[in-house]
């Protein structure tokens, strides 16, 4: 019997915040893989890291942190043949991943390079869009509103195009694209409509008016835009 592939959400990054599936598993684990950028620690792997056993095996992914998909390509290739190995040896291989593994998670490309060969097991994570809209205490959507999911990194005309064709919007991947951003969202008359979170459910978060928000935005931040007037209120 080969062991299973596991993909586990770790959540937004208060530990509080991980599943009692999740941690358990984690607890129990025996080999663990994890990205990481290629300067500093693993995000994924300090949320739950007091849940790691001292004698588990770790196979950090280093991704580069920088633009392109040819060198994360390498990577996961890499990674999907480590974790293979520990699979046809019937150990379980838990993968963390920030946030929930599946929505703009790095566990999904192992996933497609494993899935034939091996079980697969998903643990949902608390996702950052979530976790954004309780830290401003502002629903996302109500009602029938259309909500639309944007990473920060297309361009403008892209932007502008999908944001009005929603009721509402999250804007991802924020970063060193902060200055256009707001650029933008001011020239379509929605300033008054957005709000800035950064590092949510961690202590240093900061839910602000996104006309408050500072230029130099760090990558895990978010705006969120509802368009029309409170229905909930009404």
């Amino acid at each position: 019997m080969t062991g299973r592939l596991i993909g586990v959400g770790t959540g937004p990054g208060d530990p509080q915040l991980v599943t009692r599936r999740a941690w358990a598993l984690i607890e129990g684990a025996r080999v663990i893989a994890y990205p990481a950028p290629d300067t500093g620690t693993s995000f994924a792997r300090s949320i739950v890291a007091e849940a790691i056993a001292g004698d588990a095996v770790e196979i950090p992914m280093i991704v580069p942190m920088r633009p392109g998909r040819a060198p994360a390509q390498s990577v996961y290739d890499d990674a999907a043949t480590a974790i293979g190995g520990h699979l046809a040896a019937g150990r379980d291989v838990i993968v963390l991943c920030e946030g929930d593994p599946l929505f703009y998670g790095s566990f999904m490309y192992l996933l497609v390079r494993l899935r034939d060969s091996y079980p697969v097991e998903i643990v949902p994570g608390v996702n950052s869009l979530s976790a954004c809209a309780a830290a401003q205490a502002h629903p996302l959507v109500a009602r029938s509103d259309v909500l639309t999911v944007l990473p920060g990194t297309l361009d403008d005309e892209a932007l502008a195009a999908a944001i009005g064709a929603a009721d509402a919007v999250a804007i991802m991947k924020i970063g060193r694209h902060m200055p256009r951003l707001r650029a933008l969202v001011d020239r379509l008359g929605l300033t008054g409509h957005a709000l800035y979170t950064s590092h949510a459910s961690l202590p240093h978060e900061r839910a602000l008016a996104l006309s408050d928000a500072p230029d130099d935005a760090p990558y895990f931040s978010m705006i969120l835009i509802y368009k029309g007037d409170d229905p909930w209120i009404s």
